[in-house]
């Protein structure tokens, strides 16, 4: 439902947070602790709801040097998290928790010039630590994610800190605009600044699949989709949604992997079919090293604390 004033229209529902304007609808689930649809110019951009993502693929240098064996908690942590708290400002102004009954106080004609909805995120880590995901909606329907994570003493360093969206099709490329080739924070000296066309969801061919298509200090990034899931549709144009940097670069991987189905396959014949987008967007990335892949570590300026403070933030429009 759109407003002829650019405004913004809220649905307060028992579990759900609808916002919608011109071209775009978003729900928001209580209950799943997230962004539960992401709705633009006629398609659906989401198949999982959003969360943030601690783990990539071993690579032949992470087994090298013994690092899935020091952080290998990260991994259970990137697939099962608690969803503990969830709070939501209205044109700036904290508003009592929208949940039902509250929700009964709202009509349905709810309009704000700006919503921000933020979910506390809880690992199941030991000892445990948060995450914060901040979702904030524009009148324009612009998109703000912000994830801050929050180190504590004892906890392993990272593969990566970020967020992942799986979307419901395979695209069909992306383009972006920063380094060359792939690139990770120790592998960037050769990585040319420019704009660049990717077709497909391409995996490097390694003997032993393992984390790839990593892209740093990337400005921003169009995702091109085409298909669908709903097999009612005849409409197969193209349609893009486009992920920009607000303070700070940030890395990217699109793939149609999760990590965990990357980490299951020793043999690229044994990765499942192309069926999905994975788009993580970072904030933090690990070196890959290289310097001796039988036991030297990262140097240390390319390692992740898990004790200290990660916050990232990029933004998501048509």
């Amino acid at each position: 439902m759109a407003d002829m004033n650019h405004r913004l229209h809220i649905t307060y529902g028992d579990f759900i947070l609808g916002v919608s304007g011109e071209g775009f609808r978003y729900l928001f689930s209580y209950q799943r602790g997230g962004l539960d649809s992401l709705y633009k110019e006629g398609r659906e951009w989401i198949y999982r709801i959003p969360g943030p993502t601690f783990w990539r693929a071993v690579t032949d240098n992470d087994r090298g040097n013994g690092f899935p064996l020091k952080s290998g908690m990260w991994m259970s942590a990137d697939v099962f998290m608690h969803s503990r708290a969830v709070s939501v400002k209205v044109d700036g102004k904290e508003i009592p928790f929208p949940k039902a009954p509250e929700n009964n106080r709202y009509t349905e004609k709810e309009y704000a010039q700006e919503i921000e909805i933020a979910f506390e995120h809880e690992t199941i880590t030991v000892p445990q630590t948060t995450v914060d995901v901040i979702y904030h909606v524009a009148a324009d329907g612009a998109l703000r994610v912000t994830a801050t994570y929050h180190g504590k003493s004892g906890l392993p360093e990272l593969p990566v800190f970020g967020m992942r969206f799986i979307m419901p099709t395979a695209a069909e490329g992306y383009t972006y605009q920063g380094l060359s080739g792939e690139t990770y924070p120790d592998r960037m000296t050769g990585g040319i600044p420019g704009v660049y066309e990717v077709d497909g969801l391409p995996v490097t061919p390694y003997l032993v699949p393992q984390d790839c298509g990593m892209h740093m200090e990337t400005e921003w990034l169009e995702i091109r989709r085409g298909s669908d899931l709903d097999n009612r549709s005849q409409d197969y144009r193209q349609t893009m949604l486009r992920i920009e940097r607000t303070d700070a670069p940030f890395a990217f991987s699109c793939l149609p992997y999760t990590a965990q189905e990357l980490e299951n396959a020793t043999h690229q014949e044994e990765l499942p079919p192309e069926r999905r987008t994975v788009l993580c967007i970072y904030g933090a990335v690990r070196g890959v090293g290289g310097i001796d892949s039988w036991g030297a570590d990262v140097e240390e300026p390319f390692h992740i604390s898990g004790e200290e403070d990660i916050s990232f933030s990029f933004q998501i429009s048509g």
